[in-house]
Formats: structure tokens, sequence, C-alpha cells
């Protein structure tokens, strides 16, 4: 009998852990390589996509409400597909965590050094490290607690660029009173400059900014009420992405011309500075760091965690399944921030494509995870009578058609990602990931464990 992880998430954290993951540091940083893609059309981008993650959490959510434990899709991987496709999953998340965090804790280092340019980057990625590690060998509740306020300071910076940039627009704050107007959103070349090839090439940049959402998923195990909590949380996100992406991209791109982005700064310190805010970039520098250290918090949680169920279903080794005093995995938890800590030497010390290549593998298992997660919805649902499926307190809606939207969807910017040298590296290097995991299943003996890890070779 394996010891149960505590339960000491609340809907607070809940709620802030499903928006935080869906606002990233690309937001901040990454959003003008998009502008530059696809125009003013990319709302137009950011709005396909935030359907499809919708519809992917509503599908993720049907399952952890009725089965909230850790482990999350990796655990329903294991129970409706199969052990092959629980392991796979656990591990490669596992690994996608791992090298974003290790990217996260390398641009703390990075953003410290506007304060304390004196300062070695390696000083303050190694403090983010170990005090990440801390808040989260503390108790899920300190893990949940860090989330809510990291989380509220992305939301609040965006809030306040969204309110700002609308009183320039309409009012004019900040332009001597003469209102900016929207025309900047079809002044140049039109609303979609680069066409319908512009927003498919920009797809694969708006998908990724979503990565994390499915964190809220992996929560399902500590949380206090997961009937009431999860879907109060996930049926949220969709309102809250449609606001806080799409309308900091309209406030973005109509206070400035969208082919100008990029070469002009951040257009949130642009916008800060313009209501005479002149320390416009250190608030938003310690705004992106935040971020990064909101990343790493929940890299560690989920990596933890995801260790935690594959050595619940015989997968990895058994120490992994044991809990601390304060009922967190706390072995998972220090292996971890181990692979984290070599990762960021390794990121002082080899070359920048190796790392690339490495870092690629988090965008293939971003795409994975989504996919298994509308298969594991699909099998589940085949698995229910008639009445049980009557009585599901939350039902993907629009299934199974949705279903296979969805997956046609995941397939499509698989294959625009063929056609970007920058992301066909993750087409190539994930494949060769999951053989090394294939391969390393049978080597471990694994194939011959049942889904609990009980060993099935001798009753063949």
């Amino acid at each position: 009998m394996h010891e149960e992880l505590h339960r000491g998430l609340e809907e607070r954290h809940i709620q802030l852990i499903a928006l935080g993951g869906a606002i990233g540091v690309g937001l901040f940083l990454g959003s003008a390589s998009a502008i530059r893609t696809a125009g003013p059309a990319l709302m137009i981008t950011y709005l396909l996509g935030g359907i499809i993650i919708f519809f992917i959490m509503r599908a993720l959510g049907e399952v952890a409400v009725a089965y909230p434990v850790s482990g999350s899709f990796s655990a329903y991987a294991n129970r409706f597909l199969g052990p092959m496709a629980g392991y796979l999953t656990g591990w490669t998340y596992w690994f996608m965590w791992v090298v974003t965090c290790m990217a996260e804790i390398t641009a703390v280092g990075v953003y410290m050094q506007f304060w304390f340019p004196e300062v070695p980057q390696w000083v303050p990625a190694l403090a983010a490290l170990l005090c990440m590690t801390a808040v989260n060998l503390i108790a899920v509740a300190a893990y949940g607690e860090f989330e809510f306020w990291f989380a509220l300071i992305k939301i609040i910076t965006i809030v306040i660029m969204i309110v700002a940039g609308l009183g320039m627009i309409i009012f004019g704050i900040g332009n001597s009173g003469i209102p900016i107007g929207i025309s900047n959103l079809w002044a140049y070349d039109g609303f979609s400059p680069k066409g319908l090839p512009g927003m498919i090439m920009a797809l694969v940049m708006v998908m990724f900014a979503y990565v994390g959402i499915e964190l809220v998923g992996v929560t399902a195990g500590e949380a206090k009420n997961p009937e009431k909590t999860l879907p109060a949380a996930i049926d949220k996100v969709f309102w809250r992405i449609l606001i806080f992406y799409i309308g900091a991209l309209f406030v973005i791109m109509s206070l400035y011309p969208w082919n100008q982005l990029g070469s002009i700064g951040s257009p949130f310190v642009l916008t800060f500075e313009k209501l005479g805010i002149r320390s416009a970039a250190g608030i938003i520098n310690f705004v992106v760091m935040t971020a990064a250290l909101s990343s790493c918090n929940s890299g560690i949680f989920s990596t933890g965690r995801m260790l935690y169920n594959l050595s619940l279903q015989g997968r990895a080794p058994g120490f992994f399944g044991r809990l601390s005093s304060r009922k967190v995995p706390m072995n998972g938890i220090l292996v971890s921030a181990m692979f984290l800590l070599i990762g960021v030497v390794l990121n002082y010390l080899v070359p920048g494509k190796v790392f690339t290549y490495v870092t690629s593998v988090g965008t293939f298992a971003a795409l994975w995870v989504w996919a298994i997660i509308v298969l594991v919805q699909l099998k589940f649902r085949q698995e229910l009578t008639p009445e049980q499926q009557t009585d599901l307190k939350y039902p993907m809606p629009g299934y199974p058609v949705l279903n296979w939207v969805c997956l046609a969807f995941l397939a499509f910017v698989a294959v625009v990602m063929c056609f970007d040298p920058d992301t066909l590296v993750a087409m190539i290097v994930g494949p060769i990931w999951l053989a090394l995991l294939v391969a390393a299943y049978y080597l471990c003996g694994w194939n011959k464990l049942d889904s609990k890890g009980r060993d099935i070779s001798s009753t063949r």
C-alpha cells in the first residue's frame, strides 16, 4: 500500500496555477517575433489555439475529476492506454520540465544582471534553484502559495498594461490628449499582411505559449476538493486567455506599428514609459524574473510528482514512491533538482546548439502530452456504460468529434514544425528520445510488469 499525497491545494491556488501556467515569459518577451510573423492577424491565431487548448483541458478535466490522482496524464495513460503509454508520457513530461527549468533558471541569472551586472550569472541561478527546491520540500501548500503570488504579479502587470493602453487608445493619455485609436491594426499592409502562411507559421509560437496550462491536471492528486476546484479553474481559463493574451496583443498592436515591434524594445516597457513611469524597464524585468521563477517552481513540483507516479507504476526506482513526513515526494524533488543543477552547469559549458537540441525535446513533449490527454479521454469514455456517461460530473463537450478535431490540429502543428529549421530539430530529436525510452523499457524489464508494477512474466 503506497502513501497518499497531502491534499493541501485550495481553490485559489488551483485557479492561479491554471492561469499562471498559461501566461509565461513568452507574452512579455517572445510576442514580438510572433507579431512579425503574422501581423495583427496573430490575434486570430491565438483565438484558434486557445479554443483547441480549452477543449484539451476539458478532456483532461473530465478524467481528472473522475480520477483525481497524482501523476495525472501519466497515470491515466497507464490505466487507459496501457503501461507503455503511461511510461513514455511520464518520463517525457518529466524531461520536458527538467529542460524547461534549466532554461528558466539560467534566465533568472540573466535577468539579475540588470541590477547586479558584477555578480556572475551562475550565482542567482543557483540561488533560484535552491529556493524553489526548498519551497517544494516544505509542503504542497507552500508551492501553491508561491505560485499564487507569482501568477498574481504577472496578471496585475498585464491588466495595468491593458487598462493604460486603452486609456491611450481612447483618451490619448500619455499622448498629449490625442487618442491613438486602432488604425495601426490595418494601416500597414492590412490586418493580415502575411496572409494565411504567416498565420500558420505563427501557430507553433502560439501553441507553445500555452505550454504549462496542463499543469492543473498534475495538481488533481493534491487539490482539497477536486470535483469543485478543477472544473472552476478550467472553465475560467479560456476566457482569461482571451482577456490576457488577445487583450494585451490588441493594445500592443494598436499602440505601435506591428512591423516596428521587436526593434523598438519591449511593448510593455514602452507603454509604461509613455505613462511617465521611469522605472518601467526595471518593473518589467522584475515581472519576467518572477515568471521564470514561477516556471521553475512548477517544474520542480511536476517532476517530483511524475517520478512518484512512475514508481507506483513500477517504471521508476521504488524510492521515488516514498513521501516525506510532510507528504511530499522528497526523493523525486531532490533528484530532479540535481538534474537541474547539472543542466545549469552544462548550459554554461556546452555550445548553444547542443542545448537547443536538448530543449527541443520539451517542444515535442508538449504535443505528445496534449495528444495523450485527448486519447485518454476517448478511451475513458468508451469504457463507460451509458448510465455512467450520463452521471459524469464534468463531461467534455463535443465528444468524440472534438477529440478528433483536436488530434488533427495537433498533427497539423507537428507538420508545420517540420517547415521551420528552428522547430524541425524537435521533430527529429523527439522521436529519438521516444526510441531511447522504448529501448530502456525493454532493457530494464519493465515490459514484464502490469499497470500496477506487478510481475506478469511468470503468469504467462
